[in-house]
């Protein structure tokens, strides 16, 4: 890029500038400001163990701009209220989501992002990350086993990442005008393919959902038989979409059959590896995910395990050049890409921040090993915990090869189920302990989300005997 001469001292600044930094010298008032946020930022983070993972009282500071502006003093006194009124991912009892703690890395990653306040739209609103996300996206999609070429775009939460993935496949197998299309998926896939069927103006049984093994995972048969059955209605499949970590158990669809089958009829693969595609980077994980490969698009979130920063996922496409078709509008009133062409056009999202600035430091920071080492702790404790809750005796265990375990008593109705998911719950908050609550398969379960690397063996032990003393009463007390 050619250099230019320095822009020339203009007088000081109007008032109507007094809350921006100074854009010709270091702006003492922001630094000392950010010195100030990251200090309270901090203290929060380093008080995550002495309290509990969600807050006992929440204050809400006034909402509404007061006439005068305000000054950093009570701009941070506000902000210490919601901070103590926010959930603590950062806390080792925090087991209960897919929220792990925030790598620090890509807590700066995120302060730079928004001081850059640069705009992912076109390439002059935001040069070097243009070519940064391009070039990670391209790497990431290389390490999950997508063929040279292969690329994508970052996006705000998976459910965007997968319904981008559907309007592609959609446009790409001719079927935009088709309202009797259909996606095929599992009946535990997650619920952003209802939203995404709404979003595509399709109803509701357009998402054919079809049964799965006692294990959580997408029978073969049951795609085979429904797709022949489709194929000879001469009804059009959109896409068929496989999912690699269910919401509650965590269980993996048999890809390199589903693909098998996609080949055969000529559709669509799309895997929602929203949860389980990340562990394509643990030696333990990665032969159970080798059908990977050979999707046409996968989702990937490196949110929900890796510590990145919210929001961090991934739509990764073999041939990334059918998203810029699906989406393209020429953007006429921007100059044209002098690179890669404009990432507002690879996607529904135009304006966006440079989210893949903290995915991209993270990645730094970790290493190869450092991934793989927060992948395979997870997957121990929840083999740790999976041992001790077996050992009680009387739990029905709901698991697959991933970091998410569920459980509720054996026998016993729904009712039943209900109240001792609520008590049991209660008493391991009690604890400073949080599970999630899932209502899976008619009756409600807890759930443990064994991604946080703070969380040690002494958590889980006292989570199985707050369990273990859950049982010795009546399950429906």
């Amino acid at each position: 890029m050619a250099s230019v001469p320095p822009a020339q001292r203009l007088p000081p600044p109007h008032r109507e500038c007094g809350s921006f930094a100074d854009p010709f010298q270091v702006d003492p008032a922001l630094e000392a400001f950010l010195q100030q946020a990251a200090g309270l930022l901090c203290r929060w983070l380093g008080q995550a163990g002495h309290g509990t993972p969600l807050p006992g009282l929440s204050v809400l500071p006034m909402v509404e701009p007061e006439p005068a502006g305000l000054g950093s003093e009570r701009l941070l006194a506000d902000l210490q209220l919601v901070m103590e009124g926010a959930y603590n991912p950062n806390h080792p009892g925090a087991m209960a989501h897919l929220d792990p703690p925030p790598l620090s890395a890509s807590i700066v990653a995120d302060l730079i992002c928004a001081g850059l306040n640069n705009n992912l739209l076109a390439e002059e609103l935001s040069p070097s990350l243009s070519r940064l996300e391009r070039a990670l996206c391209a790497w990431m999609a290389g390490r999950l086993g997508l063929p040279e070429g292969a690329g994508g775009v970052a996006a705000s939460g998976g459910s965007l990442s997968n319904l981008m993935a559907l309007v592609t496949a959609r446009h790409r197998q001719g079927l935009a005008c088709r309202g009797d299309a259909v996606v095929l998926c599992s009946e535990e896939a997650h619920v952003s393919l209802m939203k995404a069927m709404a979003v595509m103006g399709l109803p509701a049984e357009a998402l054919v959902k079809l049964p799965v093994t006692a294990g959580g995972s997408l029978e073969p048969l049951a795609l085979e038989e429904r797709l022949a059955r489709l194929d000879r209605a001469s009804i059009p499949v959109i896409a068929v979409v496989a999912t690699t970590g269910t919401t509650v158990r965590g269980a993996l669809d048999p890809l390199e059959p589903i693909a098998a089958l996609c080949r055969r009829y000529g559709h669509w693969l799309h895997v929602d590896g929203a949860i389980g595609a990340i562990f394509a980077f643990s030696e333990r994980l990665r032969p159970q995910l080798g059908g990977l490969g050979l999707a046409d698009s996968i989702t990937v979130n490196p949110q929900k395990l890796l510590g990145i920063t919210k929001t961090s996922s991934l739509l990764l496409l073999a041939h990334p050049r059918h998203l810029q078709q699906a989406f393209s509008t020429g953007l006429p009133y921007m100059e044209p890409s002098w690179g890669g062409g404009h990432q507002g056009e690879a996607g529904l999202q135009g304006t966006r921040p440079g989210e893949i600035l903290k995915l991209w430091l993270g990645l730094r920071q970790l290493g190869l090993e450092g991934m793989a080492a927060l992948l395979d702790g997870a997957l121990a404790r929840r083999a740790e915990l999976e041992r001790r809750l077996r050992a009680l005796g009387g739990l029905t265990l709901c698991s697959g090869p991933l970091h998410l375990l569920a459980f509720r008593p054996q026998g016993g109705d729904g009712p039943a189920a209900e109240r001792w998911s609520a008590a049991t719950r209660t008493a391991l908050l009690g604890e400073q302990l949080m599970l999630s609550r899932p209502l899976y398969r008619g009756h409600h379960h807890l759930k443990a989300v064994l991604g946080n690397p703070h969380t040690a063996s002494a958590h889980l032990e006292r989570l199985a005997l707050v369990v273990q003393q859950s049982l010795a009463g009546p399950s429906d007390s």
